[in-house]
């Protein structure tokens, strides 16, 4: 009997990406509310914006977690999954938090990049979500941390997949650097209304034109965060440079061994999927 074709470790069907990009639609609008929203609404009022907004992204992220199950997860891509943000989750505290070193992003971006741009999209959410039960770290800004990692880890499986080598691991260097730079912003743009107040000139001002909540938001970001968005761009890019090459192997090696299959794939050999030898 012949060996069913190999798929990625989350199948991304049309359905499931037409979800990703409509998803991805609503965290863009749910991060960059402040250039769009008019003074008179209740969310440009209240403080309440982060709450609402959070379980807006929280549904958001339910939905295609069901999206990615009804293209049929593989039992052991599951199992590969659990691996992987459990290591991330450990990873992540015992690095974070000097000089923006963060190197549960190597983990998503080396994961995303060898398992496809499905299961790249679930190490984010599960990682960051792992993570934050490990350390007490849940709260209104949880969904908007595990989207953006959910972001890094999509892009890096949307990575040209004919790269290997040396190319391979410039490329995810490159990647891991602007990634773990637009993370950082994007999680700037999610508090910052609310960090400030009304009355400085880095301040949200309700109404104004984008332009000029643009510039101050570029400010704020360069005055606060600036130095530990670049420490979490470089720790990145460097431990790609540093452990990518044996990581990626090991990682490919895991999945051939692993031999993914969809559940109408397996039904079809007429056996459980082998696990390999």
């Amino acid at each position: 009997m012949s060996a069913p074709p190999a798929v990625p470790a989350v199948p991304v069907t049309l359905r499931t990406a037409l979800v990703l990009a409509l998803a991805s639609a609503v965290g863009v609008l749910a991060f960059c509310w402040p250039l769009l929203i008019d003074p008179n609404q209740a969310l440009a009022q209240g403080t309440d914006a982060p709450l609402v907004l959070a379980v807006v992204l929280l549904s958001v992220l339910s939905v295609v977690f069901v999206a990615l199950s009804d293209g049929g997860i593989d039992v052991k891509a599951i199992a590969m999954l659990g691996l992987l943000s459990a290591v991330g989750a450990v990873l992540r505290p015992l690095s974070a938090g000097t000089a923006g070193v963060e190197t549960v992003f190597l983990v998503i971006v080396l994961g995303g990049r060898v398992f496809g741009p499905g299961f790249g999209f679930a190490l984010g959410s599960t990682t960051l979500f792992a993570s934050a039960l490990l350390t007490g770290g849940v709260g209104p800004w949880l969904p908007f941390q595990m989207l953006g990692a959910s972001w890094v880890g999509l892009g890096a499986g949307l990575l040209p997949g004919r790269l290997r080598g040396r190319g391979e691991v410039a490329a995810l260097a490159g990647y891991a650097a602007v990634a773990g730079l637009a993370y950082g912003v994007a999680l700037n743009m999610s508090w910052w209304p609310f960090q400030l107040g009304g009355d400085t000139a880095l301040s949200f001002v309700a109404g104004d034109p984008p332009v000029e909540n643009l510039r101050r938001f570029w400010l704020f970001s360069i005055a606060t965060s600036l130095g530990w968005d670049v420490g979490r761009a470089i720790t990145t890019a460097l431990g790609v440079v540093v452990v990518g090459r044996p990581v990626l192997a090991i990682l490919r090696r895991g999945a051939t061994r692993a031999v993914f299959m969809t559940a109408a794939a397996a039904a079809d050999t007429g056996k459980r999927p082998r696990t390999g030898s």
